[in-house]
């Protein structure tokens, strides 16, 4: 039940770049001067805006493929925990990371986003909420993620909402 994503592999660092890229190369080469429409309205200061949008977004993107942070989670058999990072370089540091005693988790919620991204919560015995990344360290599809956990935690319950 070992998951590791790369930031290399994200397609949003990827989404990031080009977009950056697309607005940096419109902003260098429409001259300002020529950037009217047919009614002969003109807004030269919208090509700096591009450019300046399109170098942010491109070092944005750029940043995150260089630093490759990878997330990930996995079941440690041996202490019974659930383990998983987010953010992790190079160096072994992370921006976010947690351990879970199996034995704490009774509930997994898994929540359809509808056009936004899928979410999954984890809660405890007195039904509060446990302090998880959610779906970013762990694999797709979630329901079955839940289920492989629920063989290792007794009496787990799996709520879908849709």
């Amino acid at each position: 039940m070992e998951f590791t994503a790369s930031g290399l592999f994200d397609f949003r660092n990827w989404a990031m770049l080009l977009v950056g890229l697309v607005f940096a190369y419109s902003g260098y080469v429409v001259d300002p001067r020529t950037n009217c429409d047919s009614n002969g309205e003109c807004a030269p200061w919208l090509v700096w805006v591009a450019l300046a949008i399109g170098v942010v977004f491109s070092m944005g993107g750029a940043a995150h493929l260089i630093v490759n942070a990878k997330r990930g989670s996995y079941i440690d058999l041996k202490t019974r925990e659930l383990v998983w990072w987010e953010g992790k370089v190079r160096d072994g540091r992370t921006n976010h990371e947690g351990r879970l005693a199996l034995d704490r988790i009774a509930r997994v919620k898994i929540v359809d986003g509808g056009d936004s991204a899928d979410d999954v919560f984890l809660y405890d015995h007195n039904n509060q909420l446990l302090p998880f990344a959610g779906s970013e360290v762990i694999r797709w599809p979630y329901c079955s993620w839940a289920e492989k956990l629920a063989e290792h935690c007794p009496g787990l319950s799996i709520e879908s909402k849709k």
